[in-house]
């Protein structure tokens, strides 16, 4: 089974690129110089970010369904950042790297299951959650620090 990872659209960042420091901190967000790679993966590109470069630290609402699943967490997404991360039957290296939360979703954004696992094995999680009939979407999360990774669907 095909399935396609893509990273979140730029759009709802934009307005916060080039911001001073404290008109960040009204927004509820913070600037970050990368200082280790890995350490900051960014959510548009899915990939870790260059050492040196700006990445900005702002809440995500990661699943905005009206259900008792629905959350927000913090992520990382690099400023300037523009082209999301889409791809078909690719795990990015940002992902391959790390422990994963793996979460299988209805289309009314009911969790249905879920699995932990190694990024570098993720592909047969993936498999084995799509092949559910009732399962629309997935989310891998960062499964150290909960946060939302990349968006899953079948191709």
């Amino acid at each position: 089974m095909d399935y396609r990872i893509r990273g979140l659209s730029a759009e709802p960042f934009r307005h916060l690129y080039g911001l001073c420091d404290e008109e960040l901190t009204a927004r509820g967000a913070k600037r970050y110089t990368v200082d280790a790679n890995p350490g900051f993966p960014d959510r548009i590109e899915v990939r870790d970010v260059e050492e040196g470069a700006k990445v900005l630290l702002v809440n995500h609402v990661h699943q905005a369904g009206n259900t008792p699943y629905r959350a927000s967490h913090a992520i990382f997404i690099r400023e300037g950042a523009e082209q999301a991360y889409d791809a078909i039957n690719a795990i990015p290296t940002v992902l391959q790297l790390r422990s994963l939360s793996v979460r299988a979703f209805s289309a009314d954004h009911w969790m249905l299951d879920a699995d932990l696992c190694e990024g570098k094995v993720v592909e047969p999680v993936i498999h084995r959650l799509l092949s559910n009939s009732e399962v629309a979407y997935l989310q891998v999360h960062f499964a150290t620090r909960g946060c939302y990774a990349a968006h899953i669907d079948r191709a």
